[in-house]
């Protein structure tokens, strides 16, 4: 894998086996990159279920001003934690080591100021058995808590899971399907409040 655009384009992200995580293709990379490239500079990122970081490393390497990224697999957190620092962006970024449907609000607790861009990738076989009411509540409700009045979070899962048009009082804005993967970007209804910058429990 590589960072295609940015301060650190060309540079090489160490993959873990494909078994274990997804890479994502160049190409789909590049149009999810295209459709967020307004909001991506300056941002504040969240990159769940991460791998060794591509997705987060990629925003950093446009312009986003931090990006935390969650994983619990180990082999793919020592080369996440490699891949940070061969690009000396460990100022901007911080690692969750852990279970993500367990910790995530605790995490979320932690941050001073609204996330702008959430980046949610489960592995595919976690993401078949979802029961959407269970996700909703460990993972999109929280992160709902804590997004900026007009952040996103993108999901990317497979093509077949049929995703809600409504999550943790999030609309679906948009769908692109790519071969067997699809991105699925959720946003706040206008007029939301942004959340405040104490931790919310």
């Amino acid at each position: 894998m590589r960072i295609i655009a940015g301060q650190y384009r060309g540079r090489v992200v160490l993959p873990r086996d494909g078994s274990v995580t997804r890479p994502i293709t160049d190409r789909v990379k590049t149009n999810l990159f295209n459709i967020l490239q307004t909001e991506i500079p300056g941002a504040y990122v969240l990159d769940l279920f991460c791998g060794t970081g591509s997705i987060g490393l990629e925003a950093l390497s446009r312009g986003s001003r931090h990006c935390c990224f969650a994983e619990v697999d180990r082999e793919a957190l020592k080369l996440l934690s490699r891949n940070i620092e061969a690009l000396g962006a460990q100022e901007e970024s911080t690692i969750w080591r852990g279970d993500i449907l367990k910790q995530l609000p605790s995490w979320l607790a932690t941050l001073s100021e609204p996330v702008d861009i959430a980046f949610v990738d489960p592995p595919y076989a976690m993401a078949q058995e979802w029961q959407w009411q269970e996700a909703q509540d460990a993972i999109f409700t929280p992160l709902c808590g804590r997004l900026a009045s007009d952040g996103v979070i993108v999901f990317r899962g497979p093509r077949s899971l049929v995703t809600p048009d409504e999550l943790a009082g999030l609309k679906l804005d948009d769908r692109r399907d790519y071969g067997g993967m699809a991105l699925v970007f959720y946003r706040k209804p206008q007029g939301q409040t942004p959340p405040t910058n104490a931790s919310q429990e």
